[in-house]
Formats: C-alpha cells, structure tokens, sequence
C-alpha cells in the first residue's frame, strides 16, 4: 500500500473500528534524539525548496468551462483555501471562496459547480474547527450560505442536474476524521466492531433539508448522479467500510426512494472504481482490475447496461492501466486518465466506434497525486483543466483544450529542483518489458562512481511517475548526497495493462525482486554506478520489498524498511484491512498458509546479513508496529546492525511535520553511515 495512498480530503470518511491489534509491549522507543537537531547541511536546500512549495488538491471547472475552483492546501495539516479565478480573463486575480471572514484558516474542499453554473456548493469547518458543513455560494465568492449542521464526516458534494438537491457521503457520529492511512485507534477492554457507514444522503438545496438514502448498513465509496436525476451510479459494500472496498460492488439507487439494485459484482481479482453515466442514461461506465489500495485506480475500462448483464471490457488490451473516467454530459465520448510506461496519459473513447483516441502522454503526475480522480471538463469537452507536476516542475493548475493548457497558477514560480536530472530505463526480465526511473546524483562527475539506493514503491498495484516530492520520507533527496536513485515499476505495478498488473499474484517477491535486481543491472551498465555500494528502501509494500530482498541476496550493503511487512500470516490477523490480501494470495491465511509463507522474510531471516532501519507508526492500522518489531527483533537477535523507531501518534502516511523531517534524515544518515 503506498504512504499516500488517497488524499485526506478523499480519505477523511474512511475509518476503522473493532481492530483487533497485536500489542507491541516490547517496542523500545526511540524519539528525536539530540543528534538529529542539527539539520544535514546538504539537505537544506532540497527541503527549503519542498517545504516552501503549494500544493493543489482540486481543479473543477465551471460547466461552460469559462471559470474554475481550485482548492490550494495551507501550511497547516488540514488547512486549505479554495480560489476562484477567470479562465478567459488572463491575469484577473483569483478570488477565495470561503464561509468564514476571509482570514480565518479553515479547511475548505469539496468543490461541486451546479449545472447551470450559477452556484457553487463546498464544504467548509470554518464555524467549528474540524467539523466540516456543506455551504452555497454564488459566483462572487460573497455571502455563503450554510445549508446543513450536522455531526460526523461529509464528503463529495455533487449537484442533481435540475440543481434543486445536492447529494453528499454522510457519516454520522464519526468519532474521528481518519481512515487507516491515518492513526487508527488503541482499544482496551472488550473489543468490539462497529461500523459508521458512509452514507449517500441528499441536502435540499433551497431549506438544507436532510433525506438519508442509501441503506443502514451499506457504506458507499463513490457515486454519479444519472443524467435526469432520478438515480444513482454507486460503488458500495455491507460491513466495514475500510475493510470491505476491496470486495464493493456496482449498485443503482433511486434517487426518490432509496431502493439499491445491485448492477455488477465483480470476480475475485478485480476492484471496481469511478463509475459514470453515460450521457444517454443507458448504461455506466467504470474502472474495473485488481487494485490493492482504495484510491489508488488502475485497470480497464468496462460498460455495463443500466438495465443490468454482463459489463462488456472496452479497453480490452490497453498498453497502461486507466486510473479516472470523464464523460461530460454533452459529449459523444468519454475520456480517461492513464498510468503509462512510467507517466501519465490522456485518452477518448468512442463508444459507436469502440476506437480509442491518445490525445497527450507526459513524464509526470497529472491531477492530485496518487489519486487521479479524471479531469475537470466543460460540458461540451472543449475545455479541461487539472494539476501537473513533474521532477522538474512543481504543482501548478492548469486549464484548456487537452493538451493544450496553460496555467492558471504561477505560485511556484521560482522553485528550483536540488536534486540530479531522470532518465527513464527499460530492460528485459522473465520476457517482461520493465520500465523505471533513474534519478542522477547532483553534482555529478562522469569520471567517478557513485552509491545507489533502490526505491520501491507502494502498493504493489501502483507506479513510480515523475513527480515534485512530498515533506518526509523521500529517497529523491538522496541525490543531494551523491547517490543514484532507482525506481522500478516491476510487474504488479500500473502502467503496462492488466495483465502486467495481475503478474505478481500469489508470487510476492518472487518475479517483481527479479525485475528489480534486472534494474539495477542496468542501470549500472548505463550509469557509473558502483555495483558493491548499493541499498534499498522503500514504504509499506516497498517496505515489505526491502525486508523480502535483504533475506533473499546480499545484494544490498544497507536498507531501510519503512511501514513494513515481516510475516505475512501473522500480518493477517494483525492488520485493519484483510480483505485487499485475498485477491493476491487466493485464499485466506487460514485456508492456504503454505503460500503466505513461502513470501515471509521472517522465514529467510537467517539468511539477512545487511544492515537495516526499520520505521513506522505506532497506531499504523494497515503495516502495524508488530510487523517491524518482528523483522527489528529478528536481525538483533541474529547480531546483524539494526535499529527500529516508532513513532508516537502516526499512522500509515505520517502527519506530524517533526516526524516527516524525523524519518527523511535517519533514512539519509543510515545509508551514509552504510554505503558511504
């Protein structure tokens, strides 16, 4: 699973409860130590430069494509603004939306237009700190009007077309803002599950009346109004909600009365995203191939009858993995995003002709990273708008014809990249075509040789795009202190088509490690790097990855094992989200342990000779602490170099800035402590 798997406007409805979590009562915790005050020299710059960046979180067009909101992130965590700027009018000055008084710093998201584009609703917690409420504003920007109070968790406002109703994603009572990216919660006493499901719920947009829709006990993840308003395109699931995104399938429910008819379920190794109606109202189009984290979407592209039947596959072969669907309500095609050989694309279908269109491919990230939702278009398609960023190129917002655009924001203006310039590399592996990207030491001198690190990303389902980093963990600054960087995307990742994805199934360790150590053979034919320096490190299932190739070559002089997996049975039982490991691995732990554990490092832990820190969070619900204390608790036994540290209060993707800088330099002092 990647650290950033969704983004936390996305994720905030998602939560957990009735975990029940190994205790890790032998952990030994190791805080900022006073070494670590001192900054790396080195690094400053990069991280005056990160840390010194905007982020962009949304881009949505108005219908007629003459004006967009985009949602600008504050310094803050959970702090973000929303601007409204003329996409006609060049250089006019952005204007901010907002519900409180204009300086007040609020957490304000959730941008829906309505169809006529004279309103704009959002969601805004400018009343009461972290408690967000659904608000109407007109054009101007002035005098919002606040339609609903209520108490828990709203996401994804959406206009119906007559714009009387604005649907909503409720969950009431909430007791926290979080999903299991997020800190998930120490229980004591008598455990026991309970479930806040995730509601559709309609708002009237004239009084702000409430009417609950969709059922009790079924939690929906995501949804699309039909295009006469009288139902809705969902993707749901019974139970837990964190849990069960891995098996939800495709529903239609009334709009006027609630009834849910499940339209599609899928087979085992296949997760259901984004789904669309068509113009016609005949039929809903979706993202459908085995992903292993909510949010992060690849896949083909299916049509299904709104009647019912059999969804047909009309990308059947496509050389990448679709990752967000658009079908603008004027428009004889659709268009959707693309994770591609590394980067991004943009592609249109034509559903009369089944003939698919690539209108622009690109080296970076396109829309929020790690959760491409699909762009924002006018009605008539003629005009889009979304967020890039690439190594070279900071996050900015950018508007036009695809292809086309042009930038709206110019708040980066300036931003240098301190790290060394990307290459992309492909070689051969088992009869696959391996893509990854090789980031090169800065300053670098063709006449020596240098270390380097090997970055494996989340997942296993994602891909390693070119993109402007994050604060905290990030093996790109390793190029300021003369290293190489290699990211691999090995079969399993997105990029490649289904099959590319699907190639790891019940073989965790076994061909992606071969495609990666087939990477660092190139890139040290290619590059000078020095073969007897060389480290891995990687978060979650890269973190897994660094655990699993330490125990199975001694490759690698150093590692360092972020949010990790050590024992995948125990791992089980342990984690807040069982049900992405089915599809992977064929069965549960309890009915196939044999192939749970042929891809234990602990059962080749014997076999580690390289020296490893290991790092998490100590409420992490999706790697939990025990995994790494396992893994640490091995290699100390076994007398090779280790450390671990657990952090207080952290999550799978760590929030607390202290932590961020924390972890990004104990990754860079450990492997020039090992490798240098």
């Amino acid at each position: 699973m990647p650290p950033t798997r969704l983004s936390g406007f996305r994720r905030l409805g998602r939560r957990r409860e009735g975990i029940v979590r190994s205790a890790v009562l032998a952990v030994a915790w190791l805080t900022v130590s006073a070494a670590l005050a001192q900054p790396l020299t080195p690094v400053e710059p990069a991280l005056a430069e990160i840390t010194a960046t905007r982020r962009f979180a949304e881009a949505a067009l108005s219908p007629d494509g003459t004006r967009l909101d985009y949602v600008e992130l504050g310094a803050a965590p959970a702090k973000s603004s929303i601007l409204l700027v003329s996409v006609t009018a060049g250089g006019a000055p952005p204007l901010r939306i907002t519900a409180g008084d204009g300086k007040a710093v609020c957490d304000e998201h959730g941008v829906a237009w309505s169809a006529d584009g004279a309103q704009t609703a959002f969601l805004s917690d400018c009343q009461k700190p972290g408690q967000l409420q659904l608000y109407l504003v007109s054009p101007n920007g002035r005098a919002a009007r606040q339609l609903t109070h209520l108490k828990g968790l709203l996401a994804d406002p959406r206009w119906s077309p007559d714009g009387k109703q604005i649907a909503i994603l409720f969950t009431e009572n909430l007791p926290r803002s979080a999903g299991p990216l997020d800190a998930v919660l120490h229980e004591t006493g008598v455990v026991e599950s309970k479930f806040y499901e995730q509601r559709l719920t309609l708002v009237d947009a004239a009084t702000g009346i409430l009417h609950p829709l969709s059922p009790p006990d079924l939690y929906v993840y995501e949804y699309d109004w039909s295009p006469d308003g009288q139902s809705f395109a969902a993707t749901a699931a019974h139970g837990d909600g964190d849990n069960n995104w891995w098996i939800a399938q495709l529903y239609t429910i009334a709009a006027a009365s609630g009834d849910t008819r499940p339209l599609y379920k899928p087979p085992a190794q296949q997760q259901v995203a984004a789904p669309r109606w068509a113009p016609d109202g005949k039929s809903i189009v979706f993202i459908g191939g085995l992903m292993s984290d909510e949010g992060s979407t690849g896949g083909d592209v299916f049509q299904v009858s709104a009647a019912g039947g059999n969804p047909r596959d009309l990308t059947s072969g496509l050389s990448s993995s679709a990752s967000g669907l658009t079908w603008p309500r004027q428009s004889q095609q659709f268009f959707f995003t693309e994770h591609f050989d590394g980067g991004s694309a943009i592609s249109r279908f034509d559903p009369v002709t089944g003939r698919t269109e690539r209108l622009w491919q690109g080296d970076e990230t396109i829309t929020p990273p790690n959760e491409d939702t699909g762009l924002s278009m006018s009605r008539d398609a003629k005009i889009s708008a979304l967020i890039r960023n690439s190594f070279g190129a900071p996050p900015e917002v950018w508007a036009g014809p695809v292809g086309a655009w042009r930038p709206v924001t110019h708040e980066n203006r300036g931003r240098k990249a301190p790290w060394g310039e990307a290459k992309s590399l492909h070689w051969s592996s088992d009869g696959f075509r391996i893509q990854g990207w090789l980031l090169y030491p800065t300053p670098f001198d063709a006449g020596r040789k240098y270390p380097m690190v090997v970055s494996v990303h989340g997942g296993p389902a994602a891909s390693a795009k070119p993109a402007w980093p994050r604060p905290g963990y990030n093996p790109m600054l390793l190029s300021q202190q003369g290293y190489f960087v290699l990211m691999p995307n090995p079969r399993g990742s997105y990029g490649q088509g289904e099959a590319f994805t699907l190639a790891n199934v019940k073989d965790f360790g076994g061909g992606d490690l071969r495609d990666i150590l087939a990477g660092v053979d190139e890139a040290t034919r290619v590059a000078p790097v020095d073969p007897q320096r060389v480290g891995i490190t990687g978060w979650s299932y890269g973190g897994f990855m660094t655990m699993w190739a330490v125990t199975q070559t001694n490759r690698f002089r150093a590692a360092v094992a972020g949010a990790g997996i050590a024992n995948w049975q125990s791992y089980y039982g342990e984690n807040a989200i069982d049900q992405w490991m089915i599809p992977y691995f064929g069965a549960s732990v309890y009915a196939d342990p044999a192939v749970y554990a042929k891809s234990s490092p602990i059962d080749f832990i014997r076999q580690a000779k390289t020296p490893a820190l290991v790092v998490v969070g100590d409420s992490d619900g999706e790697c939990p602490p025990a995994q790494s204390y396992e893994f640490w608790h091995a290699l100390k036994t076994l007398d090779v170099k280790t450390q671990l540290v657990v952090y207080p209060n952290e999550g799978h993707h760590f929030r607390a800035p202290e932590h961020q800088r924390d972890v990004l330099l104990r990754m860079i002092r450990w492997f020039n402590e090992n490798l240098r």
